[in-house]
């Protein structure tokens, strides 16, 4: 390692680079959440164990691509709203459109005309769209397509892309995870695996189960992958070969790498698709959509066995509705996705300029679709690290970041990638200085993180104290 940080420079521990931040009341708000809420946040990614011990902030507001916690600490946030945040916090036109929208009702006894507005957009926009159906959350309409693909092909086993990490809370697919507990062996037997980019896989896959797979259910791009040349036009034929359903996870691409999403920049149309996070730029809505002849099962137009397709209270409320409108209309008057694409690569150079100057290239990486940035942290081995991800999370927190990823918004000045590369320039030192030891010891307040989905609390098991529910908290 010597040679490695001969050309980073030495932090000196007398002159700190950044203030100190208090993280006190957040820690005792985050005690108080762990006597109330199971995990303590209601989505696991947001979860204090996906943060370094002892600085996991509770946020009070957002304005743009800042957040303000409980102490009263400032950040540059990344991954805005678990990527659902792409105009930025507290946008006006879509703040506007909902407030209106609500104050006329939010919640009927018949359909408003919000959910004929709004769909009539949605499928002028998506170019696989025939029919369209709105609900709150994305794990929901992929159960849907999934049922919605077993009603129209008989068929029981679902085929799911084994790299891609998430599709949906229930138990078809958390069944497949370390989180498994639960959910009944028989419901996990029924969905199979495949890997992404590999045609011959999913051809040998669909052979082996012949007249069994109902669907084929994948992301069409991820972060890390785009599509080999022909995988998507390959899964396209052979689905159509073997009457098997072709679904595309839009959760995340669709409005980041396009308005019409992947389906749209990779010229594939899946017989459906589901969709999620940044329609209402942070606002509940997702959406199911496709092709008409499947999408009418659930419908009144058939003469088959009826699906019970998405039939949910708040699907149509008009608040959600109003805010997909105002998004669909931003998206319309500029491009939104380029905006993102081009701040994420002006972010990639930025970071990696000062990787490289500091000497730890190959240590700290940045990659992935330029509106969908991810970091790698390794130890001194090589070897991908929690202990030096918590390092590098806890660095960047101290100089106000806050960053699980580097995935972009539209809201993010210039000001802001530049203050960004700033702050992970003054985590290098300390980074380096942790490679030389040969560890993160000494160099972290308490236990690293640990990945969201894995079968027991531990490593980062919580222990209640009688003062939990108090301001002084308890450990996270």
């Amino acid at each position: 390692m010597t040679q490695l940080t001969q050309q980073a420079p030495q932090p000196d521990p007398m002159q700190p680079a950044e203030p100190v931040r208090s993280f006190d009341r957040s820690t005792a708000a985050q005690a108080r959440l762990h006597r109330l809420v199971p995990g303590g946040a209601h989505t696991y990614a947001r979860g204090a164990d996906q943060y370094p011990e002892h600085m996991a902030p509770v946020l009070v507001r957002g304005r743009g691509a800042h957040v303000w916690d409980v102490d009263g600490n400032e950040y540059v946030e990344y991954g805005m709203g678990l990527r659902s945040v792409t105009l930025g916090h507290g946008f006006r036109p879509v703040v506007d459109a909902v407030a209106s929208a609500a104050a006329d009702g939010v919640s009927f006894s018949r359909p408003s005309t919000w959910e004929l507005e709004a769909a009539e957009a949605f499928c002028a926009q998506v170019p696989g769209a025939d029919m369209v159906k709105f609900a709150k959350n994305g794990s929901d309409v992929t159960t849907a397509a999934v049922r919605l693909a077993r009603a129209a092909t008989g068929r029981d086993l679902v085929a799911v892309c084994a790299d891609h990490p998430f599709f949906s809370t229930d138990d078809w697919f958390i069944g497949t995870t370390p989180m498994d507990a639960g959910v009944p062996r028989a419901i996990t037997d029924l969905t199979v695996r495949f890997p992404y980019g590999d045609l011959a896989a999913v051809a040998a896959l669909l052979a082996a189960h012949e007249g069994r797979v109902a669907a084929v259910v994948l992301e069409a791009a991820t972060a890390h992958a785009s599509p080999p040349p022909g995988y998507l036009e390959g899964l396209r034929a052979l689905c159509d070969s073997t009457g098997t359903v072709l679904v595309f996870d839009e959760i995340i691409t669709g409005m980041r790498w396009s308005a019409g999403g992947a389906q749209t920049v990779y010229g594939v149309v899946p017989d459906l698709s589901t969709w999620g996070k940044a329609l209402g730029n942070g606002f509940a809505v997702s959406a199911l959509a496709g092709r008409r002849e499947l999408m009418e099962l659930g419908g009144l137009a058939t003469d088959a066995r009826r699906v019970f397709l998405l039939s949910t209270t708040h699907g149509a409320e008009t608040a959600g509705l109003a805010a997909w409108l105002a998004v669909h209309r931003e998206y319309a008057a500029r491009d939104v996705p380029a905006v993102m694409a081009a701040q994420g690569e002006r972010l990639r150079d930025g970071v990696q300029q000062v990787v490289d100057a500091a000497g730890l290239t190959g240590w700290v990486t940045v990659s992935g679709h330029p509106a969908c940035l991810v970091f790698g942290t390794r130890d001194h081995a090589g070897e991908p690290s929690q202990p030096y991800r918590t390092l590098f999370l806890a660095e960047l927190l101290r100089r106000g970041v806050l960053a699980q990823s580097f995935v972009i918004s539209a809201a993010h000045t210039d000001a802001d990638v530049d203050r960004t590369v700033e702050a992970v320039a003054g985590v290098l030192p300390v980074y380096a200085a942790a490679l030389d030891a040969g560890g993160t010891d000494g160099f972290l307040d308490g236990r690293p993180v640990a990945p969201a989905l894995r079968e027991r609390a531990a490593p980062r098991r919580i222990h209640h104290t009688p003062d939990d529910g108090q301001a002084q908290g308890g450990t996270s």
